[in-house]
């Protein structure tokens, strides 16, 4: 079996730390990769701690993962040694479906998540790619555009797809106007990908402390949500909002701000369950909904978006020694905008 370096948590309150582990070997589809590059998502904290009590320890995080092909099967025809890559967060679907449904995979039964999980054969532990290396079906591998740094693209796999999803199924576009909640790691990209789309992009945060990031991004607006002036003012104005926030908001004062027929759609993932009165919805016929990251093919039209327009994540690259560090820094929103480990430290 191919022994992959990596850093894992073994349990909810233990710091990730070395971790030597097998990989699969390979199969006639598959894909090997030498992982270059791996974005850390607040999933991956969610995960590890134990926070959504789900956890398989031990766990290798990471679904943001961008690398270089180093071996194909001998079946693969869409990919080629040297060939710059990307694999996201899941790397197997509809396990237990009689067809595979390419447009909505990612909300179908027997997802196989990227780590956390298990593989089609229903024991092997999937790891992420907090690693050196990763086995992954053909079918599940993502193409990265030439133009685009490999670095700044792994966040693209979650962040990036997390919403453009939403922004397209959506309809953003010329005339519409958009408002992001949240100028995180999702909200940047919200702006990015939105303003790309010629869409009319609003920011919607908590202060005005990333005010000049989010105008040089793309957005046209921006105020601050601390300040109650701002919903009075704009009222009835949105034709969409995405929040990308997980903090406790005030939904039916958002939800006063779409327009007639507008529709708040969920991306980030409060604890509590969600209070909202049926009289923030009915009068305007107004639609609260929720969104998660896209299917492969959706994904690689992201991609494929992002090199056309040259958009990646604004990033801060780490070596993988400073992960528990940047966790902390994640939960203070101490980073503009994702984390980006180079796993080229993993030989230190």
């Amino acid at each position: 079996m191919p022994i992959a370096k990596g850093y894992a948590a073994t349990d909810a309150s233990a710091p990730l730390k070395p971790f030597t582990f097998e990989r699969r070997e390979p199969n006639e589809d598959d894909v090997v990769i030498d992982i270059k590059f791996a974005g850390i998502c607040h999933s991956d904290i969610h995960t590890v701690r134990n926070e959504w009590k789900n956890a398989k320890y031990p766990i290798v995080p990471g679904h943001e993962i961008a690398g270089i092909v180093t071996a194909v099967g001998s079946k693969v025809t869409q990919f080629k040694v040297g060939d710059r890559v990307g694999v996201g967060c899941f790397v197997d679907s509809c396990v237990g479906c009689a067809a595979r449904d390419v447009d909505n995979e990612q909300y179908m039964p027997g997802l196989v998540q990227t780590y956390n999980d298990v593989e089609a054969d229903g024991k092997t532990p999937t790891q992420g790619g907090y690693s050196d290396s990763i086995v992954v079906k053909e079918g599940y591998v993502l193409s990265i555009p030439d133009n685009l740094p490999l670095d700044a693209s792994a966040p693209l796999l979650c962040a990036g797809i997390t919403l453009y999803s939403p922004l397209r199924h959506w309809n953003a576009g010329p005339g519409k106007k958009v408002a992001i909640v949240g100028m995180g790691g999702l909200g940047h990209m919200g702006v990015k990908l939105g303003a790309a789309m010629g869409a009319d992009i609003t920011v919607l945060s908590q202060s005005l402390s990333k005010k000049e990031d989010g105008l040089k991004l793309g957005a046209k607006e921006y105020y601050a949500t601390s300040d109650a002036e701002t919903f009075t003012k704009l009222a009835g104005t949105f034709d969409l909002i995405i929040c990308t926030v997980s903090a406790e908001i005030d939904w039916n004062a958002y939800l006063g701000l779409l327009k007639v027929n507008g529709s708040m759609v969920v991306v980030g993932a409060p604890e509590n369950a969600i209070p909202v009165h049926a009289f923030s919805l009915i009068p305007g016929r107004k639609s609260l909904s929720g969104s998660m990251i896209g299917s492969i093919k959706e994904t690689q039209e992201m991609l494929d978006f992002c090199g056309k327009h040259d958009i990646v994540c604004e990033i801060e690259k780490i070596n993988i020694q400073q992960v528990n560090e940047a966790y902390e820094r994640v939960l203070k929103s101490d980073v503009r905008y994702r984390f980006v480990i180079d796993t080229a430290s993993l030989a230190a």
